[in-house]
């Protein structure tokens, strides 16, 4: 499934074990027959099973099934990865996609102004609002099965947790959906073990009718505190609450953002992070600031680091894999996002990764997980496969190999192929548990079983 060589991979991970190191220096490479044995060492073949083996995994599931039934098996809880690399990663999460098979219809966000999925190429791949392509196909956000795709491939990658792009509590436009995706997200988040934070856009605010900014604000900030900072999965960072704002753009006085503050309880106020050079309009609610993704790219970390570091309480380091905006095309835009950073075979998310690690920041928020309208998506794509997940496997430390990821994957495609079939579907779930807890040898016969004999 793989379009990146595992050479290249191999490569790549030569920069990233110098990660570990505080201290800047040269990397030695070794040389190109080194390189290849490596690579084939990764390279597993599928297992043949027998259908004798199959056969019995099969009995022994549904075994397994009705003893779940008559309460003789519990389930576990989380999903215990061990990273070898401390520090946290985020990713930064877009809830926000519809798509016909699952809501009916096709959201903006696989559309824009003039895409049609329904139209279909040579490929058998749907026009689609974006540059690149998911390797699952356009999604919908609220789909259970989703859920399990994407966050069992960001534990397989020894990622920590997301951070929720959040357009506030109104059912307004499209915000209504992305907080019920988010929602629909949280028991899939807390059952795997992975933590989430809200990204608030306080735009939104100034379009809710009958109230001023101020109060709307209030309201989203009630909301947040009363739906959000109860799990016990919430991000916190030093035993705090972590609540981030794309901005703040609308609500720009530290007396404003007093009156929206004044509405949580004192012990609930979580750690407030602006945009980098924002911090200044929240006054002393703010803890910090975190970069976003520039054109000036490495330049704009160089003047993060730099200039605001040493006055944040908080820093947050930015990875991304590159940046190529649909918008223009999609006639979303005037042209402001017509500037690129080049994927560069994977060396951009590198620099960044690099760039983060050595600046000692806080923790990492990756931009993004699934912004495909801008480009800057790390999940699995026909363009990239797993490349970009591989990566953080070996920045994180990480045990898995690609295929694992291809179990997780696996998976969720005969979770689609079988998605009438209940019996099919209880199976799975075994398969599903099996992966929670680590055991992806079982699960993968469990996959192949149900292939083989459904």
């Amino acid at each position: 499934m793989l379009r990146s060589s595992n050479t290249f991979i191999f490569f790549i991970f030569l920069f990233i074990v110098f990660f570990y190191s505080c201290e800047k220096e040269d990397i030695t490479l070794i040389d190109q027959q080194q390189i290849d044995e490596q690579s084939a060492a990764e390279v597993v073949q599928d297992t043949t099973y027998t259908d004798a083996e199959l056969l019995k995994v099969l009995e022994e599931e549904k075994e397994f099934i009705k003893l779940e039934k008559e309460g003789y098996i519990v389930d576990i809880s989380g999903m215990d990865v061990v990273k070898e690399n401390p520090k946290k990663v985020y990713v930064h999460y877009l809830p926000w996609f519809q798509n016909k098979d699952f809501d009916g219809y096709w959201g903006q966000h696989w559309t824009m102004s003039n895409q049609d999925p329904e139209i279909i190429d040579e490929n058998g791949n749907r026009q689609i609002a974006s540059y690149y392509y998911p390797l699952i196909g356009p999604y919908s956000s609220g789909d259970p099965d989703l859920h399990e795709y994407h966050f069992l491939m960001m534990k397989l990658s020894g990622i920590d947790g997301v951070i929720f792009d959040w357009y506030g509590s109104r059912d307004l436009h499209d915000y209504g959906l992305i907080k019920q995706s988010t929602e629909t997200f949280i028991n899939s988040l807390e059952d795997l073990g992975l933590e989430f934070s809200i990204m608030y856009e306080d735009r939104v605010a100034t379009q809710a009718t009958g109230q001023s900014i101020i109060e709307a604000a209030q309201e989203d900030f009630t909301y947040i505190n009363d739906s959000y900072f109860s799990s016990p999965k919430y991000m916190q960072y030093n035993g705090k609450n972590m609540l981030f704002v794309f901005g703040p753009h609308y609500l720009t006085t530290a007396t404003e953002w007093n009156q929206v503050f004044d509405v949580l309880p004192t012990e609930n106020r979580p750690s407030f992070l602006t945009l980098w050079a924002a911090s200044n309009r929240v006054g002393v609610n703010a803890s910090g600031e975190f970069l976003w993704v520039d054109k000036d790219h490495l330049l704009a970390h160089q003047n993060y680091y730099d200039t605001y570091q040493a006055s944040n309480p908080i820093t947050v380091g930015s990875s991304y894999p590159g940046f190529k905006s649909f918008y223009t095309e999609g006639g979303w835009s005037n042209g402001s996002n017509d500037w690129t950073i080049d994927f560069n075979s994977g060396h951009t998310f590198v620099e960044t990764l690099n760039y983060t690690h050595h600046e000692l920041s806080d923790f990492i928020q990756i931009i993004t997980w699934n912004d495909f309208g801008e480009g800057t998506m790390i999940e699995p794509t026909q363009e990239f496969g797993f490349t970009y997940l591989q990566l953080l496997q070996q920045y994180t430390g990480v045990s898995f190999s690609p295929n694992d990821l291809q179990v997780a994957l696996d998976l969720y495609h005969i979770r689609k192929e079988y998605k009438k079939d209940a019996e099919v579907q209880k199976i799975l779930n075994r398969s599903y548990k099996y992966i929670k807890r680590l055991r992806l040898q079982r699960a993968d016969k469990v996959l192949k079983a149900i292939k083989r004999f459904y």
